[in-house]
């Protein structure tokens, strides 16, 4: 019940920076702005709780991810940088600058075991239609890059947290307060059990079991 109340406390907090359109100004760091979600894709029926705090500096998008009731923690060992980690748990946020629907973005992903996926996909359908380009552009040094990712599992209380950081120049988007952001973030759960079938959550419902729909993106500006 202590987990549950903890959980309840988070959510209501995530949505008072979170407006009902999918819009959210994010501040300088170290304040915070945060944005959750409950509810599957694109059923909309009732998800773990996950909840995603925003912030930037001169250089940096900063994000810190926190999965609430998590029972599986369930990923690939063998799995490394740039691998398929979507296909088990992972947490994930679709990032490109500027207000119109994207067609290139970046798609950074995260799992249990702190492993990353780290790509700019191309996307010129914005809704990954059928029969229409779509492709990868895999960033293979991540950490050199200036990326940075720290994940800590919490067993006991059914959490596990990543902190991140992602370098602003990647998007030419460096002392960028003022601008404008597209973003959606997920989170994908699945079990040894269940395995490959998972539940998809996420912010903005794309109606549609696939991320890849662009113009279900939040609208996120740098204040």
């Amino acid at each position: 019940m202590f987990k549950g109340l903890l959980a309840f406390g988070a959510y209501c907090a995530a949505l008072v920076a979170s407006t009902s359109d999918g819009s959210v100004d994010v501040p300088n760091c170290p304040a915070t702005a945060s944005v959750a979600f409950t509810t599957a894709i694109p059923s909309g029926t009732p998800c773990p709780l996950t909840r995603i705090d925003l912030c930037y500096t001169s250089t940096t998008l900063n994000l810190v991810f926190t999965a609430y009731n998590e029972t599986n923690f369930y990923y690939n060992p063998d799995h490394k940088t740039n691998d398929d980690i979507w296909a088990y748990e992972a947490m994930e946020a679709f990032i490109a600058k500027g207000s119109d629907d994207p067609q290139t973005y970046l798609e950074y992903e995260v799992g249990p075991n702190n492993v990353t996926f780290n790509a700019f996909i191309y996307n010129p359908s914005r809704v990954r239609r059928e029969g229409a380009p779509m492709d990868q552009a895999f960033i293979s040094d991540p950490l050199g890059d200036g990326f940075k990712a720290v994940t800590r599992l919490n067993k006991l209380a059914g959490t596990w947290t990543t902190e991140s950081q992602i370098p602003l120049a990647l998007f030419n988007g460096e002392d960028s307060t003022g601008s404008v952001w597209r973003m959606n973030f997920f989170r994908t759960i699945t079990s040894a059990s269940e395995f490959p079938e998972q539940k998809l959550c996420g912010w903005r419902n794309t109606g549609e079991a696939n991320f890849h729909v662009t113009p279900a993106f939040g609208t996120i500006k740098f204040v």
